[in-house]
């Protein structure tokens, strides 16, 4: 297949990425000088991009170590980071010394689910009545032949939303250590199969959004997606006052005000103060679809004043990640999850333990800085750009 350049789009030896980045060049009148310089092969690439032209760099820090108490995840951690925001490093590093200081973060998987929900077509009522009724007596049948595409993946349940002439079929896997999206589809695809062939039924598409994948939703929030991970820390007085220079009872307000009353306010799903920055630079670092942000946007921030102390924890519904598969085996996405001792399998509810409490890190600075009125100080002196 070929591009509008005319030039294959799936080669990926260095040739073939020389070709088409000097074409690009041409057609631009741009210089492509730095995004030519890339450390790893080209066909390392060769199942995560088309078209490909090179690499584009993102700056890569570290934060920690962080101190973990999981059901997975324990001792101390330094976490990788890929951003380009000033002081956001510097912010989760804060929040870590301080969790550290209070003798750590506590954290547990929940749950560990990747949905897929293809919407069918049927003729009336009764024939979803029809169609889910054959599900439910068949349901081994469906299972072996979710069987049959992979090796790794699980049916665990099957949900039933039927709507109109619709009929909506939310799968839940289990994916071992991979996030798992293309297993989930192309077993759904083979699930659906057998239930079109045996009730009649017509798959319309393989995903009819109630999965839901990369879009905030409640049935996400609620039920889970990837990974459902608590973290929390409870923060002495003395630490709050002398390391945050805020009490308790401020950061609780600041909390109540802002992520509760002020994310209700503006229609949110989810209330946190900056949970998708630390999602997003821990995905980067780490080979994940960035897309998937999203599901860690929905995070929720509590924080309670327990006799002076500060008490603070995460829930994150929808941790959709691994540590196999995607991108997590290009070079330095490699070397990045290896820094955590998170790279291959057995992995993945590590990870996403890790990244709990750095999550429960940066909000608990940040948190902190806005009740100490601080937080644009921080930014001023660390993250403004070259004027």
């Amino acid at each position: 297949m070929t591009d509008g350049t005319g030039l294959k789009n799936r080669g990926h030896t260095h040739a073939d990425v020389d070709e088409r980045r000097e074409a690009v060049e041409q057609y631009s009148g741009a210089s492509l000088e730095r995004i030519a310089k890339y450390c790893f092969k080209a066909e390392d690439a060769e199942h995560n991009i088309e078209n490909m032209i090179g690499a584009t760099q993102v700056p890569l820090g570290f934060a920690g170590p962080v101190r973990i108490s999981g059901e997975y995840a324990n001792g101390d951690f330094i976490v990788p980071l890929a951003t380009t925001e000033g002081a956001l490093v510097a912010s989760i590093s804060r929040g870590m010394s301080v969790i550290n200081d209070s003798g750590g973060a506590r954290t547990k998987v929940f749950g560990d689910y990747m949905t897929r929900a293809p919407v069918l077509r049927v003729r009336d009522l009764e024939h979803a009545c029809q169609v889910i009724e054959w599900i439910d007596a068949h349901e081994d049948e469906i299972k072996a032949a979710v069987s049959g595409t992979t090796s790794h993946g699980r049916l665990a349940r099957i949900e039933k939303f039927p709507t109109g002439r619709n009929l909506y079929l939310r799968f839940s896997f289990e994916t071992g250590d991979a996030m798992g999206m293309n297993m989930a589809t192309i077993a759904s695809e083979a699930a659906c199969k057998v239930i079109e062939e045996a009730t009649d039924a017509v798959m319309v598409s393989v995903s009819g959004n109630m999965c839901s994948d990369k879009k905030p939703a409640a049935i996400n929030m609620i039920e889970g997606r990837g990974k459902t991970v608590v973290a929390e820390a409870l923060i002495p007085r003395e630490t709050v006052e002398k390391r945050l220079h805020t009490s308790a009872e401020l950061v609780v307000e600041t909390n109540i005000r802002k992520n509760f009353i002020g994310s209700s306010m503006a229609g949110t799903l989810g209330a946190n103060a900056h949970a998708a920055n630390m999602v997003a630079a821990f995905y980067i670092a780490t080979g994940q679809d960035p897309a998937q942000v999203v599901g860690g946007s929905m995070t929720l921030t509590d924080c309670e004043d327990v006799d002076g102390d500060l008490y603070i924890s995460v829930r994150m519904p929808a941790v959709e990640l691994g540590t196999v598969g995607g991108g997590t085996s290009l070079p330095c996405q490699a070397e990045a999850l290896s820094i955590m001792g998170c790279k291959g399998s057995g992995k993945a509810r590590k990870l996403a333990e890790i990244l709990a409490a750095t999550v429960l890190a940066g909000e608990l600075s940040t948190l902190a800085a806005q009740a100490a009125g601080q937080l644009g100080k921080a930014h001023a002196e660390l993250g403004r750009g070259k004027k």
